[in-house]
């Protein structure tokens, strides 16, 4: 049984977050097929890149990347959902899939931070939900010959950020990491 919060154990001693995901990802030579399973197989263009979907259709990679992780000593481990904003889902046609994808990474992630702090509750094992940048900016137009052009306004922004934490938080996630986030109106619909 997990007796110490996280926020407990920070004041006492360095806790040691996962490493990156993507990168992990990519040793598993996955093709399109394993990104599209046979649930997204209709959904058209590419989906090969597309992370966050492995959630769904390929489970057990994200979950083996998390053992990897908590066998090496991670303290935190960090939801497979960098991208998982209808923003940046839009790109691959899968947006109205982001509260599942969502819930499916915080679940996973769960269940191992779970398992591993079964076996030594001395070292609880904790998630944080990974809300990373979008493809799109507030600050910047992407049209330099209409420098005062928006792709998406703030509030859409921030109604895509919310949506995602929710999942995350419902997931059952410790807290949220926002990361690599380089607008920074971007990095303040994510805060707000």
């Amino acid at each position: 049984m997990q007796t110490k919060t996280i926020q407990q154990l920070i004041r006492e001693r360095i806790l040691v977050l996962d490493g990156a995901m993507g990168t992990m990802i990519q040793q598993y030579n996955l093709s399109e097929a394993d990104f599209r399973g046979e649930r997204f197989k209709d959904i058209p263009g590419q989906l090969k890149g597309n992370n966050d979907l492995l959630c769904l259709t390929r489970p057990e990679v994200i979950e083996d990347i998390h053992r990897k992780y908590l066998v090496a000593g991670a303290d935190i481990i960090e939801t497979n959902s960098f991208n998982a904003t209808s923003v940046s889902m839009a790109d691959y046609h899968v947006q109205a899939y982001c509260r599942e994808i969502n819930l499916a990474a915080a679940r996973l992630a769960r269940r191992m931070a779970d398992e591993f702090t079964a076996l030594n509750s001395e070292k609880p094992r904790f998630v944080a939900g990974s809300v990373g940048p979008t493809n799109k900016t507030c600050s910047m137009s992407p049209d330099v010959n209409n420098p005062a052009f928006r792709a998406l306004t703030f509030d859409e922004l921030q109604a895509a950020y919310c949506e995602q934490m929710e999942a995350l938080l419902e997931g059952g996630v410790d807290a949220l990491l926002i990361e690599t986030i380089f607008d920074t109106l971007n990095a303040k619909a994510a805060i707000r």
